[in-house]
């Protein structure tokens, strides 16, 4: 995993020498991943790392359950850390948002999937200025981006949809893009950490899921590689 994460962040120079990194972090398999790598690589690759979760307050006390865990595991697994060489990394520091979802879904009247991502990202870009972070780091996966390109052909889309998510956009940068759900799963459970699972991902409602449980499984089934 950290090989392909690695490669990933040097072929497309994600993260330069003397960066400033915010990753976000939702508590569940994927973040939790992302934010542990990066912490233990920000010493080899020489950058600076916090940390930012936003409470969508969908979920009830699973939305409150997920940012006390998010504050507990950085609290417990990203304090201060001291490099081969004697000297000492600060503790990740956590910023942590929340923002009422579906009552702004309702007067914009769009989803609450849009509302959610619009709403999170408005979150992270001003955490990012308030941190000094050039850089945002998400936990995109290789499955999400299959899903995405799926979701985007369905839908109807040209070469640019076709072409997935990039690794790096308008200061965004995607470091897992080209690891696999599995490879994130073998990874946490080699270095035994925790994570939370939102149950709203098993709501096949939402199309990306239908997409996820249904369709994927479908084509991993005709094209196993």
């Amino acid at each position: 995993m950290l090989d392909s994460l690695l490669k990933l962040i040097r072929e497309q120079d994600l993260i330069p020498p003397g960066s400033s990194v915010l990753c976000a972090v939702s508590g569940g398999a994927d973040s939790v991943c992302l934010l542990h790598a990066l912490y233990h690589l920000r010493g080899r690759l020489g950058f600076t790392l916090s940390a930012a979760h936003f409470d969508h307050q969908l979920r009830g006390e699973e939305s409150r359950r997920d940012a006390a865990f998010v504050a507990q595991f950085v609290a417990l697994c990203c304090g201060p850390q001291r490099l081969p060489d004697g000297s000492q990394l600060p503790a990740v520091p956590l910023f942590s948002g929340f923002g009422d979802v579906s009552a702004q879904a309702a007067r914009m009247g769009i989803g609450t999937e849009e509302a959610a991502r619009q709403m999170r990202y408005a979150f992270l870009h001003q955490t990012a200025r308030q941190a000094g972070a050039a850089l945002i780091a998400t936990a995109h996966t290789a499955d999400d981006n299959g899903e995405t390109i799926l979701f985007h052909l369905a839908r109807g889309t040209g070469l640019r949809g076709l072409g997935g998510i990039p690794p790096a956009r308008d200061g965004v940068i995607r470091p897992l893009l080209t690891t696999t759900r599995q490879q994130v799963e073998r990874y946490l459970a080699y270095y035994g950490l925790p994570h939370v699972e939102d149950s709203s991902n098993q709501d096949d409602s939402y199309s990306r899921n239908r997409i996820r449980h249904q369709v994927m499984p479908v084509l991993e089934g005709l094209f196993p590689n």
